[in-house]
């Protein structure tokens, strides 16, 4: 602004002082031409007398080396010359100032030579005689007199030139020094122009604004980052060319980025074919999603474009766990199946031996026994039922069952009598021992929890086996163990074997009546009740299963 201010103020120096000149040189021509042309005429008027006295004779031995006079006779030709040969000279009679003279007595003209650097002024008296006196003196031009002044024109120029740009330099730094000064800041509280009062007003105002949309914006930031920090799911604001914008911690930790990401592009923190290709769907304006695997778990990634105006302004990439969600998809696919399954078989036999005896193929010394399996088919339906009921209540959380003081011990005692007749027909041995700990628990599933793991140790036991059952009191709270000597679980089967409907050995499992679903019902019931469950098995030797339960107290 200060080199525009300076510029300006040394064109328009330059320009005023360049006008001025020609003006004032224009101004003093015309005056110095009026004084020379009224010079001319007296001298005409003095010269005319003087011929009209003495004739031509007046011009014998005058010395008018400055003025050219001219006799003219009434009819145009030249009578004397001061300066040429009268008898070479052409007519006069239509000269401006000659024809004037004649008619109204006295005439005056002005003439430029060919190359306009000089003028000649001219003044006609007419005489008595009807002759006319002419005298003509030589002026130069304005261009002449500007021409011959050059040089020191030329030196009042440059002093002109460097003087205004001195004062001009002086004269913007003095202008824009108040608008440097300007505290901005605080508008109202400068002393400036007053022409800027009503800008300054103006920003005041703005600023105020500003202030206020800057503390909205922070505020909705900052209950933004709230928010997502602490999600769970993982949020990633992007721009138009997918720059992140913001990521939350969740995402950062999934990505395994850090806050010094934000300003990159999403590619650079993620390279997979699933990110490209949402950010060219979100360019698009489109909606769109995707599956993603990453660390051994299962993410869904949804992009939504942000749109103003029509137009795509940046997108929200949206990163959800679904393993849950998919192994429990996975899960009930697999307990449908096997529900279909282990009901299907049962229902084949029964409805065969019903066909059967509908028919008479069966002789009537066979009939007890397709009795019997179907009474056997139908009563492993009912516990199959059952189970699955009781799993399905374990899952919404057995609201409607209430938690009592029970002793874990005498109800393990207990539980354990109604399997002894069961131990003896499978030739093992069954003992309990331990002593009386009172736990916080639902009778029912504690009661469910001690059958299932010893019926179990039982049925996969060996003739001459064994099956210990104890309730001990620790220092991390109240332990139930159920140890045999069976045939042990294989170390691949010993993470699923509480998964529903696993068998390790199908065959056996059918053969002794089990539903598959009595270790995920111990499961399902130990962690209602906070307590941990240890499995620990040698194959060919017994499994031990140990679950500890907080103390009443705890």
């Amino acid at each position: 602004m200060t080199k525009r201010i300076f510029r300006s103020i040394c064109l328009v120096a330059i320009a005023v002082f360049a006008a001025s000149v020609l003006l004032f040189s224009f101004v003093l021509y015309d005056y110095f031409s009026g004084v020379r042309q009224e010079q001319l005429r007296v001298q005409t008027e003095l010269a005319a007398k003087a011929v009209a006295a003495e004739g031509t004779a007046y011009f014998d031995g005058l010395d008018a080396s400055e003025y050219r006079m001219t006799l003219i006779a009434p009819d145009g030709s030249v009578i004397f010359d001061s300066r040429s040969d009268s008898d070479e000279m052409e007519n006069h009679l239509e000269r401006e100032e000659i024809k004037e003279a004649l008619e109204n007595g006295v005439g005056e003209s002005s003439r430029y030579s060919v190359t306009l650097m000089e003028r000649a002024l001219y003044c006609a008296k007419r005489l008595p005689d009807g002759s006319v006196l002419r005298m003509s003196v030589k002026q130069n031009t304005l261009l002449t007199l500007l021409l011959g002044m050059s040089q020191p024109l030329a030196v009042i120029i440059l002093i002109a030139i460097a003087l205004s740009m001195f004062l001009a330099s002086r004269l913007s730094k003095q202008i824009v020094k108040p608008l440097n000064s300007l505290d901005l800041d605080d508008p109202l509280s400068n002393e400036g122009y007053d022409e800027l009062s009503p800008l300054l007003k103006r920003i005041d105002v703005q600023q105020r604004q500003i202030k206020n949309q800057a503390d909205e914006l922070r505020k909705r930031q900052e209950e933004f980052e709230a928010v997502t920090e602490n999600m769970s799911e993982g949020i990633v604001v992007l721009n138009t060319k997918g720059v992140i914008l913001s990521i939350n911690r969740a995402a950062e930790k999934l990505f395994d980025a850090s806050h010094s990401c934000v300003g990159q592009h999403m590619l650079s923190v993620n390279r997979s074919a699933e990110i490209s290709a949402l950010l060219s769907e979100a360019e698009k304006g489109v909606h769109a999603e995707r599956t993603l695997e990453l660390k051994g778990r299962k993410y869904q990634l949804n992009i939504s474009p942000v749109s103003e105006d029509k137009k795509v302004t940046g997108a929200v990439l949206l990163i959800l766990d679904v393993t849950e969600k998919e192994q429990a998809e996975q899960m009930r696919r697999e307990f449908t199946a096997n529900v279909s399954h282990e009901l299907k078989t049962p229902l084949q036999i029964i409805a065969g031996s019903a066909e059967l005896l509908e028919n008479g193929i069966v002789k009537e010394e066979d009939r007890l026994g397709f009795y019997s399996q179907i009474r056997g088919e139908a009563r492993r339906m009912i516990w199959l039922v059952e189970d699955i009921i009781r799993l399905s209540h374990l899952d919404e959380g057995a609201d409607d069952m209430k938690q009592e003081r029970v002793d874990l011990y005498k109800m393990t005692a207990e539980t354990v009598s109604s399997l002894v007749s069961e131990a003896e027909s499978a030739g093992v041995s069954l003992s309990v021992d331990g002593e009386s700990a009172i736990v916080n628990g639902i009778p029912q599933l504690l009661e469910s929890v001690v059958y299932n793991l010893t019926d179990n140790a039982i049925k996969y036991n060996r003739q001459g086996g064994e099956v210990k059952v104890s309730v001990r009191r620790t220092d991390g709270g109240v332990c139930l163990s159920v140890a045999d000597t069976g045939i042990g679980i294989p170390p691949e089967h010993q993470e699923r074997i509480f998964e529903r409907f696993y068998r390790v050995d199908k065959s056996r499992s059918k053969e002794l009546g089990g539903t598959g679903l009595g270790l995920s019902i111990v499961k399902h019931a130990v962690s209602l009740h906070n307590a941990k469950i240890d499995l620990q098995s040698t194959e060919g030797k017994g499994t031990t299963i140990t679950v500890t339960f907080p103390t009443a107290e705890d």
